[in-house]
């Protein structure tokens, strides 16, 4: 299992980037969190198998919501791990 952090620069706030990362975590079975930061990045955790979680990096450095403009995507403090830290994903506040 992989566990992860992230942050999405561009336009990434105001645009449902939050709501579409949340769908996406789930459909991949993603367990974490992503906020909206104060800089106007959208910043989370990422925690699940490895080709899931590589696939919810690729959503969030090409895809992300209708409206976004992903200018980059940094993913850092990548490990392997054993047991789950989140029981789902969720969209704090």
């Amino acid at each position: 299992m992989l566990r992860c952090e992230f942050e999405v620069f561009g336009k990434v706030q105001g645009v449902s980037f939050r709501k579409y990362t949340f769908l996406k975590a789930n459909e991949l079975d993603i367990f974490g969190w992503c906020k909206n930061t104060s800089s106007g990045t959208v910043i989370g955790e990422l925690e699940g198998d490895e080709d899931s979680v590589l696939k919810m990096i690729d959503f969030l450095k090409k895809e992300g919501s209708p409206g976004s403009v992903i200018n980059k995507c940094v993913v850092s403090n990548s490990q392997t791990v054993t047991e789950h830290v989140f029981d789902s994903f969720r969209i704090k506040m």
